[in-house]
């Protein structure tokens, strides 16, 4: 059985691209402690300070736009977000943030319907996310099992290095 992740809601608007995520001036590191110290921090200068792991962050439409950087998906990971739901997202940023080992899922109510702060709760198995303040439950598809073991090992890297043994 799969335990859901519950932490805090720290909520953006539409177009969160990846030169707010983490600005350019940062992308001299890949060390991910670093690059989580300056996450969302010309967007909201309380995120790195504030946030908790096993929070989660809920946005809008097209979450992730902009440049290709893997380096956005890290920093929200190594700042302790757990999951992240928005309405849509970049491709790109789909793709990278699962090659790293961060959840994301779509779903289009719950931004309109949470706020900063809330208390969320999410089944990556089953999709199911609920509003934990508000006493809402919000459907978004659940990940394949392949994606999940992916994911429970951090990451496109991990999860090869385990297929291969190595």
């Amino acid at each position: 059985m799969n335990t859901p992740l519950v932490g805090n809601c720290w909520k953006y608007s539409d177009n969160i691209d990846t030169d707010v995520i983490i600005p350019a001036r940062y992308l001299n590191t890949s060390d991910e402690k670093e690059l989580a110290k300056h996450c969302l921090e010309d967007l909201d200068t309380t995120f790195a300070a504030d946030v908790q792991n096993g929070d989660i962050i809920v946005a809008g439409e097209n979450f992730g736009c902009g440049s290709s950087r893997e380096h956005a998906p890290i920093a929200i990971k190594a700042s302790g977000i757990s999951v992240v739901i928005a309405k849509s997202f970049a491709r790109i940023f789909y793709r990278n943030a699962i090659n790293i080992g961060l959840p994301i899922l779509e779903n289009k109510i719950l931004a309109d319907e949470c706020a900063k702060g809330d208390k969320i709760s999410v089944d990556l198995t089953t999709g199911v996310v609920k509003n934990l303040t508000k006493d809402k439950m919000y459907q978004c598809e659940g990940f394949p099992q392949e994606i999940q073991n992916l994911i429970n090992q951090g990451g496109l890297i991990n999860y090869t290095k385990k297929k291969l043994g190595v």
